[in-house]
């Protein structure tokens, strides 16, 4: 069903592009890396991504626009480590979806980016995607569903979506979501002081076989309900505050997941702007609602300047303050006509893991650097 959906929805996007000629759209962003672990064992890893994009727009009356994107990751790495030497390689599509609005309605189908709440870095609201805030493209795989957007006049908003066919993990889950049993929710937004308040829901239905779940219950497909609040209120300092709690009804321990983030930013009026932004961030998974003796923490300070026109620096730093650990990344950007470079060091000690970002291998581990080239045409 769901490649069908895709063909469909391609199929729709190519004859869209040609009807539509003179509203046609093509890009694409061409990233180049390398990424060194100098510490025993050496790892070294180098790759080259693709993504390209090809988009339509088409107003068909000053009240209504019909837009659609089709767009493919395709990449291949090697990793250096332990004395051998493994291949990685995939093309897979990127971004598949049709887009019907007005004014003040938009319906988007296919595959697509669906992410919000007012959190920076650590996210509650982080429910289907898994953007990485060490990544300076701020890359993630899409959902497969549709989903609609109303704004009020006022500046209030209420989205619907539904979900069907995401069978990998996306977000803080643990689980998949069990095959072909669709996902629903909603989220409202409404102003309030000088920004805005709002509260999300979500519904699904996972599956634990092949999890560490098979051998604890003969049960596979359990609910999944999740709720969250988030506030944002810009004034002189930027304050923001994002919980999130999911209850799966498993009928064992650590059915409830709560995360909750607090945050401030804000710029000193130091050389071109010295940006300061800081979260602190708890999470626990127990079977009970209050959050338990055995929460996790984390505090994380991010510091931005830009050195100039083309340049820029800034710093991320982790502390968690249960383990009494220390990490950090460092990013040099610099950006010159169609070139994107990016100088980024690191320094995460082994078990210290950002909630909700995995990664395939342990070369973030420990102390290493990363080179990139970024091509955007």
């Amino acid at each position: 069903m769901r490649t069908n959906l895709l063909i469909i929805i391609s199929s729709l996007i190519l004859i869209g592009s040609i009807t539509f000629g003179q509203d046609f759209g093509f890009k694409g962003q061409l990233p180049m890396w390398t990424t060194i672990n100098p510490e025993d064992p050496f790892q070294m890893q180098a790759g080259v991504r693709y993504i390209p994009e090809l988009s339509f727009d088409k107003s068909i009356n000053k009240s209504y626009t019909f837009d659609g994107e089709l767009s493919i990751n395709t990449y291949i790495s090697s990793l250096y480590a332990n004395g051998s030497i493994q291949l990685d390689e995939k093309l897979k599509p990127y971004r598949i979806w049709l887009r019907f609005s007005t004014e003040q309605l938009e319906v988007r189908a296919g595959l697509q980016k669906i992410n919000f709440g007012s959190a920076n870095i650590l996210r509650p609201l982080m429910w289907f995607d898994q953007i990485d805030p060490k990544d300076p493209l701020q890359l993630t795989d899409g959902v497969y569903g549709i989903l609609g957007r109303y704004y009020f006049m006022n500046n209030a908003n209420i989205w619907l979506w539904g979900l069907i066919g995401n069978d990998n993990v996306k977000g803080f889950e643990f689980f998949p979501s069990a095959k072909d049993k669709p996902e629903f929710g909603g989220r409202v937004q409404v102003p309030f002081l000088s920004g805005e308040i709002a509260t999300s829901y979500h519904h699904r239905r996972f599956d634990t076989r092949n999890t560490y779940m098979d051998t604890l219950t003969t049960d596979y497909i359990f609910p999944e309900n999740r709720i969250a609040f988030d506030l944002r209120i810009d004034n002189v300092i930027g304050f923001w505050t994002e919980a999130a709690l999911i209850y799966q009804d498993l009928n064992i321990s650590e059915n409830y997941n709560k995360t909750i983030n607090i945050g401030l930013d804000y710029t000193f009026n130091i050389g071109n702007g010295l940006g300061l932004m800081t979260e602190f961030f708890v999470y626990d998974y127990a079977n009970e609602f209050k959050i338990s003796d055995d929460a996790s923490s984390i505090l994380v300070t991010s510091l931005n300047y830009p050195i100039n026109i083309i340049s820029n620096i800034s710093l991320m730093a982790f502390y968690y303050p249960k383990e009494k650990t220390l990490g950090s990344f460092v990013n040099f950007s610099l950006t010159y006509d169609k070139w994107n470079y990016y100088l980024m060091t690191f320094f995460i000690p082994d078990k210290m893991q950002l909630p909700g970002i995995t990664d395939g291998t342990n070369l973030y581990n420990g102390f290493g650097f990363q080179l990139m080239a970024v091509f955007n045409h």
